[in-house]
């Protein structure tokens, strides 16, 4: 490893919103290696409505695309991940079932659309910590609860939820609530990782015009722990 890990992806093809084909995969493989990447999670959504996406099939369909890109010579690593829904019975998930970053089960990323934090969340976070996860919560800037009270990222910070930003936000409209809310978050130093959470190839120009704006934004040390340094602490780590 020895460029940048995205840590939230939809690139396995034909499993969720995100890339539809094996090609769609490839092609956002290659813009990804020529931002210098080297690592990407393939983060399937977590719903109900797909239950495929699971702790069998996700490594297998990672290990079909990883053999995709050796074949085509696209030098990206890939590791096997998801993106749960917070739904108010997710505690009522049998434990061994709870998809993970690289299956390792030490970190746990969930995401969450709600225009105020619900009191479910709490419970079910607290239960996938009692697991033993660290939990982190992907996009909070596009979560209207956070956009209209910032501060709430103090009470997360006290449950010990770690937040991944998204670098479409950085990239959108100057005033939108998204970008607003992830301008101040990467200023205040609320992020423990950014992550493309790519959706296809037509996604892609926006994310990497805000992982330039990131760029800009940070000292080189700051963008290496956001975008490798923290990120590979998701990765099974070698005794």
């Amino acid at each position: 490893m020895t460029g940048r890990i995205d840590v939230h992806s939809h690139l396995l093809p034909g499993v969720d919103d995100g890339c539809k084909t094996l090609e769609e995969s490839l092609a956002c493989a290659r813009v990804l290696v020529e931002n210098g990447y080297t690592n990407s999670f393939c983060t399937p959504h977590i719903w109900a409505s797909h239950p495929a996406n699971n702790v069998t099939n996700i490594p297998r369909m990672t290990a079909t695309l990883q053999n995709h890109l050796d074949a085509n010579g696209i030098a990206l690593k890939l590791s096997p991940g998801g993106e749960i829904n917070i739904q108010p019975d997710i505690f009522r998930t049998d434990a061994d079932e709870v998809v993970t970053y690289a299956m390792a089960r030490k970190y746990a990323l969930i995401d969450l659309w709600a225009a105020e934090l619900p009191d479910f969340f709490t419970t079910n976070v607290k239960w996938l910590q009692s697991l033993g996860l660290t939990v982190i919560l992907a996009h909070p800037e596009r979560m209207r609860a956070i956009q209209d009270k910032p501060d709430l990222a103090d009470d997360l910070a006290a449950m010990h939820v770690l937040l991944q930003g998204n670098l479409q936000c950085f990239a959108d409209p100057p005033r939108s609530h998204t970008r607003r809310t992830a301008e101040l978050f990467l200023e205040e130093d609320r992020y423990f990782m950014i992550g493309s959470d790519l959706h296809g190839l037509d996604t892609l120009p926006i994310r990497m015009e805000g992982l330039k704006r990131v760029t800009e934004a940070v000292d080189k040390a700051k963008l290496r722990e956001l975008t490798w340094e923290n990120p590979k602490k998701l990765l099974p780590q070698k005794p």
